[in-house]
């Protein structure tokens, strides 16, 4: 029996389910090239991030005034505009080699600094060609007068101020730290949002004891972190008119299945293709298609969903009441292992 794998995403049709998200993996054409011919349904590019495009700008213009007061003859160590790459212009090329490489959906990712940001690097992307685009909305609150609400609805104006300017789908790559995740879901899709990627990895900072510095750790995921988004996701399914990306912790076969079975549309892998390489894609679509097989589904489709809170057979599963069989469980085996 052959099964069917596609899945939609975004308002397009995907061969599979799987997606080669942002990072290293898809920042170059050979990369983006390897990770089609190895089977993925789609491509994340890196995010095209604000703070660079200005940093960039910035020391380049304090680069042209360095001398300035010097002889003339002096400026002819000047460096010509078009030999740095100032701006998001280098991104746009990116968009536009990856556009005329693969033929697979190419989505560019933006993480903004301010409004005019996202919105004109939003345009940008557009009109480089990027079928859509993935607002990464990386905000951590530090202000001690800004509430919950506020949060939430700074994000909630951003999603409406870029769909504003673009017409290309959106998907809004949002973190754990909300009180009301499917509320604040179904207000990211009523303000112009076409998915949603549950959820973003923010990376905490370490302290180092020698240098007394808090520094940035960058740690690859694992396989235990794709709980919550699982929990987040199966809620979420039918609840949300949005499409469903599952991201962080997918690491394999069984990671995609089961983001299939909670409700997701897609499940995006990163660390594990930078462990393994573009070829462990075939080595998961297989696992997937094996599976699919085995228990006598004909369609990714078909499964979708299944086990989400509406669908599955137990709903508080999902709740309260998982929490305290959690703890049971783990008593009770515990205790088993002592006698």
């Amino acid at each position: 029996m052959s099964v069917d794998l596609r899945t939609q995403y975004l308002g397009f049709f995907l061969r599979n389910p799987i997606v080669a998200s942002a990072g290293p993996m898809t920042e170059d054409v050979d990369r983006l090239h390897r990770l089609e011919e190895a089977g993925v349904g789609a491509v994340v590019l890196p995010s095209l991030f604000q703070e660079q495009i200005e940093h960039d700008e910035h020391e380049l213009h304090r680069l042209h005034l360095t001398g300035a007061d010097s002889f003339s003859e002096a400026t002819n160590y000047f460096p010509e505009l078009d030999d740095y790459n100032t701006g998001p212009d280098a991104y746009l090329e990116h968009i536009a080699q990856a556009k005329a490489a693969v033929r697979v959906p190419v989505i560019a990712s933006l993480n903004g600094l301010s409004r005019s940001g996202w919105e004109q690097f939003a345009r940008l992307i557009e009109q480089a060609g990027a079928d859509a685009l993935e607002l990464n909305i990386y905000f951590v609150p530090t202000d001690p007068e800004m509430s919950s609400a506020d949060v939430e609805q700074q994000y909630v104006d951003l999603v409406a101020a870029v769909r504003q300017v673009v017409e290309i789908p959106l998907a809004v790559k949002i973190g754990p730290y909300f009180s009301a995740p499917l509320h604040l879901a179904n207000r990211l899709a009523a303000a112009g949002a076409d998915g949603l990627v549950v959820f973003n990895r923010y990376l905490q900072p370490d302290v180092d004891l020698e240098t007394l510095q808090v520094t940035p750790q960058l740690a690859l995921s694992t396989p235990l972190e794709q709980r919550l988004p699982l929990q987040w996701i199966g809620i979420m399914y039918g609840n949300v008119k949005a499409s469903l990306a599952h991201t962080t912790g997918v690491h394999s076969a069984d990671g995609v299945i089961k983001s299939l079975l909670v409700g997701a549309d897609v499940a995006m892998m990163t660390s594990a293709l930078l462990m393994c390489g573009a070829d462990y894609v075939k080595r998961v679509i297989g696992g997937v298609e094996q599976w699919l097989e085995d228990h006598d589904y004909v369609s990714v489709e078909q499964m979708k969903g299944s086990l989400s809170r509406i669908n599955c057979p137990d709903p508080k599963s999902y709740e309260r009441m998982n929490y305290m069989r959690a703890l049971t469980s783990y008593t009770q085996s515990q205790s088993h292992q002592i006698t």
